[in-house]
């Protein structure tokens, strides 16, 4: 599927941050993934078996407020995010990931206020359901989480 809208993994520079603290302060602890299929946000993809991993905590928000001179204010928040535990070369596919099962699209304004949410059913269409939230010329940023766990997956912005 293609779409318009890009989904944007966590930044390189910011996954070397995360390697050696990640946003609660904590040194990661790298496992391997025997299984497989944890939701890595460093190349938008499922684990594979026998991967090395870290779950860190991240706060995405707080990082693009930083960028962009917003303020979440009270929306400001940390939470678990799998990455690689070493290099990771990115995305290698296009179109939208981890669409398979219920998500929330939450939207913000670029002063960093929650604008709201939605939840997005499969099998809606991802890309309609973005065209929707960013209709409004106030939504400068959409993050997608997952349902179960209120996880941020990726975001996506304007332009």
């Amino acid at each position: 599927m293609t779409t318009t809208h890009t989904p944007r993994p966590v930044p390189p520079r910011v996954l070397k941050e995360l390697r050696t603290a990640d946003d609660a302060g904590r040194t990661p602890v790298p496992l391997t993934d025997e299984e497989g299929g944890a939701p890595l946000r460093c190349c938008l993809r499922h684990s594979a078996p026998g991967e090395r991993i870290a779950l860190v905590s991240y706060a995405p928000l707080r990082r693009w407020a930083a960028e962009t001179g917003a303020d979440p204010g009270a929306y400001d928040e940390q939470g678990p995010v799998f990455i690689h535990a070493g290099d990771c070369p990115g995305p290698s596919g296009t179109g939208l990931p981890f669409t398979n099962a219920h998500r929330v699209l939450r939207r913000y304004a670029a002063d960093g206020r929650i604008l709201g949410g939605r939840l997005v059913e499969p099998p809606e269409r991802f890309d309609e359901a973005f065209a929707d939230a960013f209709a409004g010329p106030e939504v400068a940023l959409v993050q997608v989480r997952a349902v179960e766990f209120g996880c941020f997956l990726y975001e996506v912005r304007r332009g």
